[in-house]
């Protein structure tokens, strides 16, 4: 039996902003590509007909911790198809190392491994695109890490088509500051109007994120760390950050430049991976 399960980062390579929504939301062309680094959750399940986290937020309570939330959710959607074994419960708990506000999505990626996982330890049988349509009512980036392969997405980031970006080695630093995504995405000075494009094309683009000028603008911090790795390799802004992000051909490059890092940095070397690390520890017995 498996208990513990990684919950991966995701860098969008790319990220562009088509418009925005009567809902509010905004329409936008992205591209998905897993980390081998994250966090990792130990779940145990067990008869107690309960969820409990044993690793709590402080000041977060557990009806709004994605984690929670997943496994309710999840109990409830099998139980409303007679699918839940009697008293099916579980207890979870998250050894934490992603950031929040980074823009590398962790929390959405701890809500996907709850789905993924309890789904294979409760023998439910859901289908990756059932659990996917679960995540949406998390969160937009839910989905991706649901299904577990690099991915093209458009619409709020919920529709995904495969992708195949290069597997490259990254530098990936956190600047020390927290960003709210709906601070970016309200920002008047957001682009909101790149064109929709072929996902053939915008490979063969440099890559680009739309909310890369607001959110260096709005944060000095982020600003002069993508100055300062874009010395050493082609960087960029990933989600609406805070974490910016240094590709490499070679991990020994990557880490050399993390070792000249300013002390105030806070920073780690990751591979980039098509599969996630989540679907490679179920051996093909996720369907």
């Amino acid at each position: 039996m498996i208990l513990s399960w990684p919950a991966p980062a995701k860098l969008n390579l790319f990220l562009y902003i088509t418009g925005r929504r009567s809902d509010g939301y905004h329409n936008l062309q992205t591209l998905f590509q897993f980390l081998d680094y994250g966090d990792r959750l130990t779940i145990t399940p067990d008869s107690s007909g309960e969820i409990r986290l044993l690793t709590p937020v402080a000041g977060v309570p557990d009806e709004q911790n994605l984690i929670v939330r997943a496994a309710r959710l999840l109990m409830h959607e099998a139980a409303q198809e007679n699918r839940l074994p009697l008293h099916a419960g579980a207890t979870i708990a998250i050894d934490k190392v992603l950031p929040m506000g980074g823009g590398l999505g962790g929390g959405s990626s701890n809500a996907a491994t709850v789905l993924v996982a309890l789904n294979h330890l409760w023998r439910l049988d859901l289908s990756s695109d059932r659990l996917a349509q679960m995540g949406l009512q998390l969160g937009a980036d839910v989905p991706v890490f649901v299904k577990g392969h690099a991915a093209f997405a458009e619409g709020i980031g919920e529709a995904l088509q495969p992708a195949s970006p290069a597997e490259k080695w990254y530098l990936v630093a956190h600047p020390g500051v927290s960003i709210a995504t709906p601070a970016v995405f309200n920002d008047e000075a957001l682009t909101r109007d790149t064109p929709v494009r072929e996902m053939s094309a915008l490979m063969q683009l440099p890559f680009h994120n739309d909310c890369e000028a607001v959110v260096r603008k709005r944060f000095r911090e982020v600003d002069e760390l993508v100055s300062w790795l874009l010395e050493y390799a082609p960087s960029r802004l990933t989600g609406t950050g805070a974490c910016v992000f240094a590709e490499f051909d070679t991990e020994s490059a990557a880490r050399e430049v993390l070792a000249m890092a300013p002390k105030e940095v806070k920073g780690f070397v990751a591979r980039g991976v098509n599969v996630s690390p989540l679907h490679q520890i179920l051996n093909g017995s996720f369907a």
